[in-house]
């Protein structure tokens, strides 16, 4: 198996992730959704219209499923597609099987 696409790696920190290229701008979105959620506890600490607020609760759903489905992507762009270049034919299978389960079970989440 090798190094850089473990089916399962021994710790998180010793791999690159899917994601690792857009770090930056991942971490960039999630400080404003969270500045956005800050906005809606003081809403609500502030006794605003409740229509106002799930306006604002919908726009973060919709901010956090936007960084999700680049994530997804991100997991199959790089971790499946690293899988599937694995040179042992028997442990390719099992990493392409294994990594496509971990993107169908996280899409699965998200759906619920």
């Amino acid at each position: 198996m090798s190094a850089t696409h473990e089916a399962v790696p021994e710790t998180a920190d010793q791999q690159e992730h899917g994601y690792t290229g857009n770090k930056d701008a991942h971490l960039r979105r999630l400080k404003r959704i969270e500045g956005q959620v800050r906005g809606i506890a003081r809403m609500v600490d502030e006794d605003k219209y409740c229509i106002d607020i799930l306006t604002q609760v919908s726009a973060v759903t919709k901010a956090l499923h936007a960084v999700s489905l680049g994530l997804v992507e991100e997991h199959i762009g790089h971790c499946v597609v690293g899988a599937a270049s694995e040179p042992d034919p028997a442990v390719r299978a099992e990493a392409i099987d294994a990594k496509v389960k971990e993107a169908a079970d996280a899409i699965g989440r998200l759906l619920r």
